[in-house]
């Protein structure tokens, strides 16, 4: 059994505020007794396109570094959602997801591969990747290949869970920043689906509310078992937790009864 809890905030261009928060989320997950808290897309900063270079850190930065002493003080598998990740000689930035254990090492990063770039009649447009560079590579943690990571808008596209799904993955964590266009039509669809095809669970902690720029998030950070049904979902506020306990020995019993996954033709 695994108590995960998935955090819900409105993150800002304050670096210092973001991390002030997520400190305080990852107190109250380990006094809800959970041993897993994940953090939602661009948890630790969020501001305008121009300045994403300029905010960017590399992996052994100051946000990793402070979540990496969380995790070993309150013994917590973390996910850190996503930061803009730099690295030497690359103009543009990964968004990119970090596991880590109770011992604060890192045992997966993710850099997220599908990027958001669309044009909306009366909107306009969003190019993620004018400023951020995708990944290429599909990410089970090294540790246990039991988390599977994806970031916000990768949830469109199944292939990569059954992927993951196929590696071993049972535990999919999506941290997301849906827009409240998108996201209040799509979101639980998507997740319940993602959760459904692949008999697993996911875990999809959000943004919510109007950032420093860019559309208003959708926020309902949710918790979906492996028959697609919703174990906790957020109200409409910043800073909150959802929490449910995950028993893979259920995953199991809806794999044997349902075996789908085994009917598999293409």
């Amino acid at each position: 059994m695994w108590r995960v809890a998935a955090a819900q905030m409105n993150s800002t261009s304050d670096k210092e505020r973001n991390l002030r928060v997520a400190r305080a989320l990852a107190v109250l997950a380990a006094r809800e007794g959970a041993q897993v808290v994940a953090f939602p897309e661009l948890f630790n900063w969020r501001g305008p396109s121009e300045q994403e270079r300029e905010m960017a850190e590399p992996l052994d930065g100051p946000t990793l570094s402070t979540m990496a002493a969380l995790a070993r003080e309150h013994h917590l598998f973390i996910l850190a959602g996503s930061i803009l990740e730099s690295l030497p000689g690359e103009e543009r930035a990964f968004n990119t997801s970090v596991l880590l254990n109770p011992a604060g090492e890192r045992i997966a990063t993710y850099r997220k591969i599908h990027l958001f770039d669309v044009d909306v009649e009366g909107v306009g447009s969003l190019r993620e990747s004018a400023t951020r560079k995708p990944g290429q590579e599909v990410v089970v943690d090294s540790e246990r290949g039991l988390f599977g990571l994806s970031v916000c808008y990768d949830l469109r596209f199944p292939e990569l869970y059954r992927e993951l799904t196929r590696r071993g993955a049972r535990i999919h964590f999506v941290p997301s920043a849906f827009t409240l266009m998108t996201g209040k039509d799509h979101w639980k669809p998507l997740l319940r689906a993602r959760a459904i095809e692949n008999q697993v669970y996911i875990v999809a902690p959000a943004q919510i509310g109007k950032g420093v720029s860019g559309p208003a998030n959708y926020g309902h950070a949710m918790i979906l078992d492996p028959w697609g049904n919703i174990l906790a979902g957020a109200q409409d506020r910043e800073g909150i937790l959802v929490v449910a306990d995950l028993d893979l020995g259920y995953l199991e019993k809806v794999r044997r009864e349902l075996p789908a996954l085994e009917h598999r033709r293409l």
